[in-house]
């Protein structure tokens, strides 16, 4: 493996040049977009609502105040059944956020609708380790969902005082038990682990993945932590800065330790054991569709993004509208870039498929992008087309965290502009907590 620094930088360089137009959105009149002209989609369902923000997370998250959350779940059922009537079909759904099961009942009302409307194989659903007591992890099961995906972050417990998630969440040892306790009900158990976090040793990470690996859960995803701009500034109050130059160092070492396990990688950052379902599903489907505030669609090479603003997501669809409010078209190249962005990440570009979706010319025009995959020694040719090597993993673990974070700075612009409504919202939820604080303690 090449381990230059230069060459790393050049490379993310050369990937920021190439991509620098990949997130130009203009306004749009937030009718449902047309269905993708081959197959069906996938469905990603986000639901910003958390118990506590902890303060490295880059996502469209809130403040949990139930009377808010309630109506936020009739807004979403609303328009998931849009995009029924307009004749999209899914083939799977992602329930991410946010913790989608902060409102176990109204989640569960919606899988049910989803079920309902569309032939979906695969459900996945992020949650937190408390939300593993029974008996939600069998009522989730008996739902259908098909991955269950654990949001632990570390088992170290000075790391996690620092993520703010100590207290909420409970001790390494007591998420430990959540996760045996779930272990064998999905087909596809999932934790998910930070790496490179600011006061992390290789020792610390390390010990997270023996955890890991007594658990029972059949599949991790290693994240690099990624931030935007504004999270970094946060978290340097709150957490420190993270070294970028560890990273090489600690992924070696995550996948040393897991493929000594008996996990294989099926993404750049995803380890399986056994089971189904990946991390990304942006890797795998060629299209989807993101419903609920602050969610992204990509259908037939335009990306989509839903208002950030939760009292306008609620007042657009009681107008019959969708969620979406800003679009932009890839040109032919960007939308080749992407589809071999996500389809090395997912460790493998298949000759065959890019040539079904993209056309010939897909080679004539990326043939740059595939010679230096393979002149770096990143991928591999064969029969079927390219596969990733050991460094090519590494370098689109970089790749992929970077378009992430591009996504996050995005976000961030998003959230300033209805940063006077979130602090109302957090407000609101704060004054409700208390107000349900009280009656516990006075019935």
């Amino acid at each position: 493996m090449n381990e230059s620094p230069l060459l790393d930088s050049f490379l993310l360089g050369m990937f920021r040049f190439h991509t620098r137009g990949f997130l130009r959105m203009t306004e749009c009149d937030g009718a449902v977009p047309p269905r993708p002209r081959a197959g069906g989609a996938y469905l990603y369902v986000h639901i910003p609502f958390c118990e506590a923000l902890c303060p490295f997370c880059s996502f469209h998250r809130v403040l949990l105040c139930r009377p808010q959350a309630h109506r936020y779940f009739t807004a979403l059922r609303r328009e998931i059944r849009l995009y029924h009537q307009a004749g999209h079909e899914f083939t799977g759904v992602y329930f991410g956020g946010g913790t989608p099961t902060v409102e176990p009942q109204e989640l569960l009302e919606t899988i049910a609708l989803v079920r309902s409307l569309f032939a979906v194989r695969d459900i996945s659903v992020e949650t937190n380790p408390p939300d593993l007591r029974p008996p939600l992890p069998e009522q989730l099961r008996h739902g259908g969902v098909t991955r269950l995906s654990v949001g632990v972050q570390s088992f170290d417990d000075t790391l996690l005082r620092e993520m703010g998630r100590f207290e909420k969440y409970g001790s390494g040892a007591e998420i430990a038990d959540h996760i045996r306790g779930a272990a064998g009900l999905f087909p596809t158990l999932n934790v998910d682990l930070i790496f490179n976090q600011p006061h992390q040793t290789l020792a610390s990470l390390e010990r997270d993945l023996d955890i890991f690996q007594t658990l029972g859960a059949n599949q991790v995803s290693c994240y690099p932590l990624m931030t935007s701009p504004a999270v970094l500034r946060r978290m340097a109050g709150a957490m420190g800065v993270p070294d970028r130059r560890r990273l090489r160092q600690y992924y070696k070492a995550i996948g040393r330790r897991l493929c000594a396990g008996g996990f294989n990688p099926t993404s750049a950052w995803c380890f399986t054991r056994s089971g189904e379902g990946g991390d990304e599903y942006i890797a795998t489907a060629d299209n989807y569709v993101g419903a609920g505030s602050g969610a992204f669609s990509y259908l037939d090479g335009t990306l989509y993004t839903t208002t950030f603003s939760l009292a306008a997501y609620e007042q657009r669809i009681a107008r019959g509208l969708t969620g979406i409010v800003t679009r932009h078209q890839l040109c032919n190249t960007d939308r080749m870039r992407y589809a071999l962005l996500v389809r090395m990440f997912g460790l493998g570009l298949d000759r065959e498929w890019a040539r079904r979706h993209h056309g010939p010319g897909f080679f004539r025009r990326l043939w740059g992008e595939l010679l230096t995959l393979e002149v770096l020694g990143a991928a591999r040719r064969d029969t079927r087309g390219w596969r990733l090597t050991e460094s090519g993993r590494y370098w689109l673990m970089l790749m992929m965290a970077e378009f992430f974070q591009s996504v996050n700075t995005y976000r961030d612009a998003m959230r300033a502009q209805v940063a006077a409504e979130q602090t109302a919202v957090e407000r609101t939820a704060q004054t409700h907590a208390n107000q349900i604080h009280r009656i516990r303690i006075n019935p």
